[in-house]
Order: structure tokens, then C-alpha cells, then sequence
């Protein structure tokens, strides 16, 4: 695990977002594959799959160990999470150095360039926040650009064109 990705989980642990304790693994028990774009697909126990474009900068979390991911560390690129929830208790969190996104169960994208954190909801609904901050819920077509200033967070309908640009470098 190189230094940054340390540094990260090691916030998260210390602002609560990750029980001390808990495992990290990129891809225990998941099965991992790759499409036709290169990308990375791991599609785990409990309902939850990860497609992370080529040269995302991530790894999964089980803090719970129940061998099923309930949280992602995203450093670089975009990764698309399908959580279901009737297979999923307990939720599933992303975690980038601007902020925080969770939900229940739903289909979203997350994506981390040029010190911002980009999130577009594709189904259900997802609460972004950042790390010391009010969450905004964003509902399906919705967006939300995280920088790491103290303004408001900003719910946008995405025009089309960035939702499908998004997307498709995720293989949708």
C-alpha cells in the first residue's frame, strides 16, 4: 500500500469513518475481471460491484468482516458502484480526499481529478458530504462537484453530455 492511500485510510480511520481494525483488501472475495475498455470489474458477496476505470487508484474495505466491501478509498479516476440493497445491509461509503459519499443502496459514479471530487447518481440516491461538513442527497441525473474549500456543496442536474462522458469511461 503506497504512502498516500496509507495517509488517506489513516484519516479515515481517525475521523471514525473506518473502525480501527478493520480489513483492507482490493479484491478478497470479490471476483475480479477485466472488460473490454481495460476496466476493472469486481463483483463481490452482498450485492456490491465495482467498475473502476483503467488506472483508478483505489482499494475496497470490508470494516465489518463479513467478507463482503463496505467502503472504497478513491484516490485517482472514476469508479462506478452498484450497491443492492436487498442483498447489502448496512450501506457502503466512498471515501476520496475531498469527500464522502454513502448510501444504501443505489448505482453511482465517483470520480477524482484536479483536486476535486466529482459525483453523479445513476440510481437511488447518495449523500455527499465532505469530511467536516453538511451532506447534500443527490437523486438520480444529479451531480455534485466536492473541492476542498468551505463553500456550500452544490446539487446540479448534469447536462447529458458530462453524464454520458463520465459513464462511458466507465462502460456504460
Amino acid at each position: 500500500m503506497n504512502r498516500t492511500l496509507r495517509s488517506l485510510l489513516a484519516a479515515a480511520l481517525a475521523v471514525g469513518l473506518i473502525p480501527h481494525g478493520a480489513a483492507v483488501a482490493q479484491s478478497a472475495g470479490c471476483t475480479v475481471s477485466r472488460d473490454a475498455g481495460a476496466r476493472q470489474v469486481l463483483s463481490c458477496p452482498g450485492g456490491v460491484t465495482v467498475t473502476a476505470e483503467a488506472g483508478a487508484a483505489y482499494s475496497l474495505v470490508d470494516r465489518n468482516r463479513d467478507g463482503s466491501p463496505d467502503s472504497a478509498a478513491l484516490r485517482r479516476k472514476a469508479i462506478l458502484v452498484d450497491v443492492d440493497s436487498t442483498q447489502h445491509a448496512g450501506g457502503f461509503q466512498v471515501v476520496t480526499p475531498q469527500a464522502i459519499a454513502a448510501v444504501r443502496g443505489t448505482q453511482w459514479a465517483v470520480d477524482v481529478a484536479g483536486g476535486k471530487t466529482s459525483v453523479l447518481v445513476v440510481r437511488g440516491s447518495v449523500a455527499v458530504r465532505r469530511p467536516a461538513g453538511e451532506p447534500v442527497v443527490l437523486s438520480p441525473g444529479e451531480g455534485v462537484d466536492v473541492s476542498g474549500g468551505t463553500e456550500p456543496l452544490v446539487v446540479r442536474r448534469w447536462p447529458a453530455p458530462r453524464a454520458a462522458a463520465l459513464l462511458a469511461r466507465l462502460g456504460q
